[in-house]
C-alpha cells in the first residue's frame, strides 16, 4: 500500500505500506517502509501530527539501512577476497 492510500482498518488513515514486510534483525525496521515494529502495530492509533512525523523520517531510515547494506557486502566481500 502506498503513502496515498489508506489502511483497511480506518479510511482517514495514510499508511506508507508497500508490502514489503521483512524486518532488518540488526535494526529492527521494515526494510519496506522503514518503520519500526511498534509503529507499524500502532499506526491506526496514531494521531495525524505522529503519522505525519514518522513518515517525514522514513527517507533517511530507508536510506541508512541501504547504506548498511551495502556495508556489510562490502564487509563479506572483502572477507572472502
Amino acid at each position: 500500500m502506498s503513502a496515498a492510500e489508506t489502511s483497511p482498518s480506518n479510511p482517514s488513515i495514510a499508511t506508507p505500506c508497500n508490502r514489503v514486510c521483512v524486518v532488518d534483525p540488526r535494526l529492527r525496521l521494515c526494510i519496506g517502509c522503514g518503520r519500526s515494529l511498534d509503529e507499524i502495530g500502532h499506526w491506526t492509533a496514531l494521531g495525524d501530527d505522529e503519522r505525519a512525523g514518522i513518515i517525514a523520517q522514513l527517507p533517511a531510515r530507508l536510506a541508512a539501512m541501504n547504506c548498511a547494506q551495502t556495508a556489510t557486502r562490502r564487509s563479506r566481500h572483502r572477507l572472502k577476497g
